[in-house]
């Protein structure tokens, strides 16, 4: 039995893909994963699963909400350790929950233009690519941050963020599973 964190990409969000985390919660269990925590809405899991191949758990999960909802999400799926590694690599002041956010990467990025996002930021901001997560720091926030509005287009992987006290939540719910 292995404790695993899944990180579901682009659920809830603006009324599409709607997984209500109940349910999300009772079709893990159903596939025999135990002791299944959710944290939000936005697809954040953490349970122990009889897998310890995270290809595998990752595609059962996705797997679930495809058949349950009719459509399959990205699906990120890390231990607890990994988790706690991308927290201890964070690069920015960490006293601002909102202003920093990780987003994690499915790989090596094909692409990874950090100067070109830098030149785009907004004064203060900035971004670290660490292994297969990348720091944004955002101190005025994410929603009119051309760093973050433009992304996609200077870095591309398969990805899905969080703030860092998400990571740090997220972080806690692993740290108190079985066997963790």
């Amino acid at each position: 039995m292995t404790v695993w964190i899944a990180l579901l990409r682009g659920i809830n969000v603006g009324g599409k893909h709607i997984v209500p985390m109940k349910r999300l919660r009772e079709l893990l269990e159903g596939a025999g994963f135990s002791d299944v925590r959710t944290y939000i809405q936005s697809g954040n899991c953490v349970f122990v699963a009889p897998s310890k191949d995270r290809g595998s758990v990752a595609a059962t999960v996705s797997g679930l909400i495809e058949g349950e909802f009719g459509f399959r999400p990205s699906t990120f799926v890390l231990s607890p350790q990994e988790l706690q590694a991308a927290l201890d690599a964070n690069p920015f002041p960490a006293d601002e929950p909102k202003a920093v956010h990780l987003h994690f990467l499915d790989g090596p990025p094909k692409k990874a233009d950090l100067d070109g996002l830098r030149e785009i930021a907004q004064p203060g901001e900035d971004c670290a690519l660490v292994g297969e997560v990348l720091y944004l720091y955002l101190p005025h926030g994410a929603g009119r941050s051309p760093l973050a509005q433009k992304l996609g287009q200077f870095v591309k992987a398969d990805m899905t963020a969080r703030n860092i006290g998400s990571v740090r939540k997220i972080a806690e719910l692993a740290a108190d599973a079985p066997g963790a």
